[in-house]
């Protein structure tokens, strides 16, 4: 299933914010800094491909491929951060370059550095 890597971070959002409550279409725009507009032709495609829902009352929710997109998406993110972070990579600039290489990375190299990140976890316990 591939999908552009604008949908994927749409799909990241939304699960991110969905951990606090309802997610509406205004809640994605402040959190990606982008226009109502925007956010909405971009929610209407998703939609219409079956990765989210708009229900009555203008709540949005994932659908499973679309879940399933967005777990993968943030998996990577918070892996990819900690590898950083391990590494000696001040927060604010690993979460950064996390967020340019989760969209871009093969699933290869992220099982490897998946792995090395858990066994240093397990190494500092």
């Amino acid at each position: 299933m591939v999908i552009k890597e604008s949908a994927e971070m749409y799909l990241e959002t939304i699960l991110v914010l969905s951990k606090n409550g309802p997610v509406r279409s205004i809640d994605i725009a402040k959190e990606m800094n982008f226009s109502r507009p925007s956010v909405s032709v971009a929610l209407h495609n998703l939609e219409k491909e079956q990765y989210i829902s708009i229900e009555s009352d203008q709540t949005i929710k994932l659908l499973s491929k679309g879940e399933e997109i967005a777990k993968t998406i943030y998996e990577r993110h918070t892996i990819l951060t900690e590898f950083f972070e391990q590494i000696g990579v001040k927060s604010s600039i690993a979460a950064a370059d996390a967020c340019k290489i989760e969209h871009d990375i093969s699933p290869e190299s992220f099982k490897a550095i998946k792995k090395l990140v858990k066994n240093n976890r397990n190494e500092k316990k």
